[in-house]
């Protein structure tokens, strides 16, 4: 505008403009019915200079000098939109809008096809409606709106942007069909429309139409990308889960953008999100010292370092989130766990404890009542990792209470916590009553299912998993699950052929890695060795940078560890294997259990003692009662000896009919009987 005017202002003298005081029109012949357009762009160039020169000092009288030349124009050339728009634009900026719908209107009295006029009239109430106006005023408004565009989009079909207005008008009265054809026509006056695209985009999105969301956003995105149709298409990725295409969008975003705090936290949380760990630490580390006073990037640090299983660097990158904030309750709650993962099991759930009785209340209002149920979702799992069954149950049930967690989510918890405790009568009972709330609930399908393979009933759970219709990825899982099954009946064929279909299935790394581990398991239990080692090794040789197949690399590194020692072969590869996995998952109960064996296995009785002495403290299991059994009669202490024989022939009683294992059992119990035979001999002695 500032441009026009000058360029204006060298054609005529500047001095001669400014000394007028009022519109000048020149003579016309009163039979001349043609519009003056040369004295009409006079008028018009003043208008604009004396509504810069307002909008700079803020006058009253440039205001009312711009309205006057402006209104001089239209009658000068009534077909002149610009001047028409400029008008109703400054009627607006200083909250007339009773004199801009008056000049409409009368526009449209004389001539009812002007469409500037109903243009005009169409932004007016569009303005009025972003104004927040009262909500009787608002629906008025967006009705007469809506009249508007209508008639423009009837008279002008090729009026691009009139559609797209119509369509989020339609969009906002909550007409998605109306909506959906408006857009559509839109983009067929104007392919690759990007606010037509993105007007479509946000309404498949209302009605949870994720994919045809994302069609629409990423044909906006390669026509014009900006960061802010990035982000909403990253947004939409998000929703499906998808967060390796998301952290690619918002590269994208970050790139047009780059100081754009928020994109930046968004990227890297979807960068660890998607296993992409070493980028999104850059991405914190960057931020964190941008921000060196944020503990906010300090705990996300943290946490990557957790999945990276660097315990050392998670605690350094958390003492500092502590300095920063010390009182923090996100801050405490992130320090929560990370001391689970350092196995400090006791203090996590005394800092949770604590962070539920300090926010607890009579009434939760939305926001509090997801927060509190986020604690004590956390607060149960861990309770149950500890084996305090009911206060788990407690707790998840109190998560129900809030109502702000899914029903079915709730009732797979507390069935998934009498399952661990053993308590099959009971998870039974909770099963039936989920399934029958909810009988087409996926989990609830599933977690029924495995309710009854526990019970050593395989066929009617695998009956009911083919009865769930699925497809891709959650086939892929269901025929995992479907193998589970299998492997606790001990029906190894059945277990390799359901393996097979899942592995047809698998896309992404993680998936893969889970079925090589499955299948290196199923060959050592069917003492297929060289096979078993084969399926292992292929885990281990895979790309550990993924958070999930890094913690299969750790278990394949174990058990095949395991299996060495097992058979007292390889000791040296075992026990460098074992240490390995150990140095991903420090504290691992099973992980000391199989070190402890390869000590045993070598001789050396005092180490291996210690270790295994340390994976009971994890857990009470009965391989690892078993073992320490088999180090007292070793080291003479047959007393000793015979209490964890004791001790493991009770765990064993006490799987799950399906965990039973009665050669096992019956191993275990040889052992008992010939040690009290010894015992017996040596007292007659």
């Amino acid at each position: 505008m500032l441009r026009l005017a000058t360029a204006l202002l060298s054609v005529a003298s500047a001095g001669s403009l400014l000394l007028a005081q009022t519109p000048q029109a020149p003579q016309t012949s009163p039979a001349s019915t043609a519009p003056d357009k040369s004295a009409a762009y006079y008028n018009f160039a003043m208008g604009r200079l004396y509504a810069e020169m307002a909008a700079d000092a803020g006058s009253k009288e440039d205001v009312a000098k711009a309205i006057q030349y402006y209104q001089t124009a239209l009658k000068l050339d009534p077909s002149a939109g610009i001047v028409l728009e400029e008008l109703t634009d400054l009627y607006i900026s200083t909250g007339r809008l009773r004199d801009a719908v008056t000049l409409a209107e009368d526009m449209l009295a004389k001539n009812p096809d002007n469409l500037d006029a109903r243009r005009t009239l169409g932004r007016i109430y569009l303005r009025a409606l972003s104004e927040g106006a009262p909500r009787g005023a608002n629906q008025d408004n967006l009705k007469k709106a809506m009249e508007q565009y209508e008639k423009i989009t009837q008279q002008d079909p090729s009026d691009a942007d009139s559609w797209v207005k119509l369509g989020q008008l339609y969009r906002m009265s909550n007409q998605p069909a109306d909506a959906e054809k408006a857009f559509n026509a839109a983009l067929k006056a104007q392919p690759d429309d990007e606010d037509a695209l993105t007007g479509l985009a946000m309404m498949y999105a209302d009605a949870g139409d994720t994919k045809n969301a994302i069609e629409k956003l990423k044909a906006a995105t390669n026509k014009s990308p900006n960061e802010q149709t990035l982000a909403m298409l990253a947004d939409q990725y998000e929703t499906i889960h998808d967060y390796k295409s998301a952290a690619e969008v918002l590269r994208k975003a970050l790139e047009l953008a780059p100081d754009n705090e928020k994109i930046a936290i968004g990227l890297a949380a979807d960068l660890a999100a998607s296993d992409q760990l070493d980028e999104a630490l850059k991405l914190y580390q960057q931020m964190a010292t941008d921000e060196p006073r944020d503990p906010s990037f300090q705990m996300s640090i943290a946490e990557i370092y957790i999945a990276q299983h660097n315990l050392a660097k998670a605690r350094e990158a958390m003492e500092k989130a502590k300095a920063l904030d010390p009182h923090s309750r996100d801050v405490r709650f992130a320090d929560s766990k990370l001391l689970q993962a350092e196995g400090k099991n006791d203090q996590a759930l005394a800092i949770l404890k604590s962070l539920l009785d300090e926010t607890q209340r009579r009434q939760y209002s939305d926001d509090d009542a997801r927060r509190r149920s986020i604690l004590l979702e956390q607060y149960a799992i861990l309770a149950r990792t500890m084996e305090q069954y009911q206060v788990a149950i407690d707790a998840f049930r109190e998560m129900g209470d809030l109502h702000v967690v899914a029903p079915p989510r709730v009732a797979v918890q507390v069935i998934d916590t009498y399952r661990q405790a053993k308590d099959f009568a009971n998870a039974q009972k909770e099963a039936d009553i989920a399934l029958k709330s909810f009988p087409d609930d996926h989990m609830i399908q599933v977690e029924h299912a495995t309710v009854l393979a526990d019970q050593g009933k395989v066929d009617a759970a695998v009956a009911e998993m083919n009865k769930i219709p699925s497809e891709g990825r959650e086939k892929e899982a269901e025929l995992v699950t479907e193998a589970r099954f299998y492997e606790q009946a001990k029906r190894y064929p059945d277990m390799g052929k359901a393996l097979d279909q899942a592995e047809k299935l698998a896309t992404s790394d993680e998936d893969k890695a889970e079925i090589y581990f499955m299948r290196g398991a199923m060959y050592e239990r069917m003492k297929k060795y060289d096979e078993s080692e084969a399926s292992f090794r292929k885990v281990i040789a895979m790309d550990t940078s993924q958070g999930e197949v890094l913690n299969y690399y750790a278990e394949a590194l174990n058990y095949l560890g395991y299996m060495l020692a097992d058979r007292n072969v390889k000791l040296d590869e075992a026990s460098t294997m074992i240490k390995k996995a150990l140095a991903i998952v420090p504290g691992s109960g099973a992980f000391l259990d199989s070190l402890g064996w390869v000590y045993f296995r070598e001789g050396k009785l005092t180490e291996a003692e210690g270790l295994l002495q340390q994976a009971l403290d994890k857990g009470q299991d009965p391989t690892i009662h078993e073992h320490l059994g088999d180090v007292y009669f070793k080291e003479g202490k047959t007393n000793e000896a015979v209490a964890q024989w004791q001790a493991s022939l009770k765990e064993f009683q006490k799987a799950a009919p399906a965990d039973s294992d009665p050669e096992e059992a019956a191993k275990v119990a040889k052992k008992l009987d010939e040690a009290r035979v010894k015992l017996a001999q040596e007292k007659r002695k």
